[in-house]
């Protein structure tokens, strides 16, 4: 069988057009090499990356939202993708809720959030006080308590398919002592669930390397895929964004 030039060059074609897009959100206080592990494992999935590096202890949370993502979304369009995925880590998750409060994301996948401050943190409600916190978590630091005037809780339900992993370990006994149990020393898990979510997962492990362990890396790959989490930690929900797109295949 002869296969010719423009053949071979068509399927290049819509080999790259093919791969979907996701975009890497790192957390508060960090750079985007905190992600660069979950970055390889996506590349060697097949999909496009960007991972964004933002200064994220320099401005309030809803001055980083349109300064970070949309910059994002232009790197993922020259890539010729038509889905863009998220996964986020921490307060990463917040920005991508807080710049889809105001904005529609043509394309939009979906989002994996890692212990992702949804309902806020009660080490922001004790700790903000303490001389030097603001000076070392800066402006969005200070938004991610637990109270009504919070960012968090200013943001209404998600309606995107979403899935989070968060975790039950801890390395900070003392931040623990601030969370309701289980928790990861930084977010309960209860206070990463939100209205509208697909799916849960609960990792052993502590959130400062919830995107480094391969076990989260796995758990985040999967939903990317499937649109749900393995195993028996998992847990699934009935979510709007899911049932929306099922009637449409109907």
């Amino acid at each position: 069988m002869r296969i010719t030039l423009s053949a071979v060059l068509l399927l290049l074609s819509f080999n790259s057009v093919a791969k979907d897009c996701v975009v890497l959100l790192h957390g508060l206080a960090r750079t985007a090499a905190a992600m660069e592990t979950m970055q390889q494992a996506l590349d060697d999935a097949g999909y496009h990356t960007v991972n964004v590096d933002y200064p994220s202890r320099e401005h309030a949370i809803e001055v980083l939202a349109p300064m970070v993502i949309p910059p994002a979304l232009v790197q993922c369009r020259e890539k010729q993708t038509d889905v863009i995925h998220f996964v986020t880590h921490s307060m990463g998750g917040i920005l991508l809720r807080q710049y889809l409060q105001d904005n529609v994301i043509a394309g939009l996948g979906r989002v994996v959030m890692m212990g992702p401050p949804n309902q806020g943190s009660q080490v922001v409600d004790n700790l903000k006080d303490v001389p030097g916190f603001e000076a070392f978590n800066g402006p969005a630091g200070m938004q991610l308590g637990t109270g009504k005037q919070d960012v968090p809780k200013q943001l209404g339900p998600v309606n995107f398919e979403l899935g989070i992993i968060a975790g039950t370990s801890s390395i900070n006994l003392l931040l623990s002592n601030f969370l309701p149990n289980p928790d990861d020393g930084k977010v309960s898990v209860e206070n990463t669930k939100v209205q509208g979510m697909c799916a849960l997962v609960t990792v052993a492990v502590s959130h400062p390397f919830l995107m480094k362990r391969q076990t989260v890396i796995k758990q985040a790959l999967h939903f990317l895929k499937a649109g749900k989490f393995s195993g028996d930690n998992a847990r699934q929900f009935d979510c709007p964004a899911q049932k929306s797109l099922e009637a449409e295949t109907i």
